[in-house]
């Protein structure tokens, strides 16, 4: 079951921006994450590649937690609200749901719920 101060650490640190510093401190190496009903993300060097790859797109991305969020044993979900913002075009804004599994307080698999229509210009 993952700590509070866990959860909190990286709710603080994703809402500061600090997409990769979140991913090292609080994901397991193995870690998968999954969008929607896509194929899984696999290790946390991975994730982190892609979520480079995101914040190349969008230099600018705004995130807050959306309390409460809810632990259950070591189930987690958390809303998150995010505006990407891309050196030219218009801002997107994306609401979504993280279903997390933890092992002590490392996320070991991740699956996001959002309409992928919300990112379409």
């Amino acid at each position: 079951m993952p700590s509070r101060e866990a959860i909190e650490g990286l709710v603080a640190l994703v809402e500061q921006g600090k997409f990769i510093e979140a991913l090292e401190k609080y994901y397991a190496d193995d870690a998968t994450t999954t969008e929607n009903m896509g194929e899984p993300r696999r290790g946390r060097e991975t994730l982190i590649a892609n979520e480079r790859g995101v914040m190349a797109a969008f230099p600018t991305i705004h995130s807050r937690c959306v309390r409460p969020y809810f632990v259950d044993g070591n189930r987690a979900v958390i809303r998150w609200q995010f505006e990407f913002v891309p050196a030219s075009g218009p801002t997107r804004r994306m609401d979504e749901l993280a279903y997390q599994l933890w092992k002590g307080d490392k996320i070991v698999e991740e699956r996001f719920f959002y309409d992928p229509a919300q990112m379409r210009t």
